[in-house]
């Protein structure tokens, strides 16, 4: 019961604070604010986090793709490209577009936080890792081409990571058509390029 206390004050603090740095920027929030509108004391934020920079890396990982990938990864695999690819790649929007003001937060930050990029890297580069495996195991498999595993995991995902961050930047070139027909395109590429 205790620990789910816990889990409900950090999650309603790092929330807050989302919602508070996607409006005025990290430097534009203090963390007594964050702490109000959370609800709680300024100390309580301290607490659980020891710094504005520590509580901002925390909300990162806590909603950002590594572990809800990992999962995907593990258990819903099929070992259909076409399908497994769908559904990667669907998943990946969907997550982003959750986090989409956590995003464009690490995004204008990134540069102001010592340390901050090399943390949140450890997403992207998480997913990096599973693509690449998944595409060496296809391959055992006889299920595609050989090719180097790890530049199509790459390819992949910066494919996938542009069209999201377009979207979460309301980029005019993506009005044309939706997020699931670029996401179908691009996986039927992806499939006929690295099927025997």
């Amino acid at each position: 019961m205790n620990f789910n206390k816990k889990q409900d004050t950090a999650d309603k603090i790092m929330t807050a604070a989302i919602d508070l740095m996607a409006e005025r920027g990290y430097k534009g929030v203090t963390t007594e604010e964050i702490a109000t509108k959370a609800g709680f004391s300024e100390k309580t934020l301290f607490r659980h986090f020891k710094s504005k920079q520590n509580l901002l890396e925390s909300a990162f990982h806590r909603y950002h793709y590594a572990e809800e990938m990992k999962d995907l990864f593990d258990k819903k695999i099929t070992w259909d490209l076409h399908t497994d690819l769908m559904m990667i790649s669907q998943n990946y929007h969907r997550i982003m577009y959750q986090n989409r003001k956590l995003i464009q937060i690490s995004g204008r930050e990134r540069e102001n936080l010592p340390g901050f990029q090399e943390s949140t890297h450890k997403h992207p580069e998480q997913l990096k890792a599973f693509l690449t495996e998944y595409f060496d195991e296809m391959y055992k498999k006889g299920k595609i081409i050989q090719t180097d595993s790890e530049r199509k995991a790459v390819a992949f995902l910066y494919l996938n990571y542009g069209a999201a961050m377009g979207g979460i930047n309301n980029d005019p070139i993506l009005n044309t058509f939706s997020i699931e027909a670029f996401i179908e395109e691009s996986v039927s590429i992806f499939t006929r390029a690295l099927t025997p």
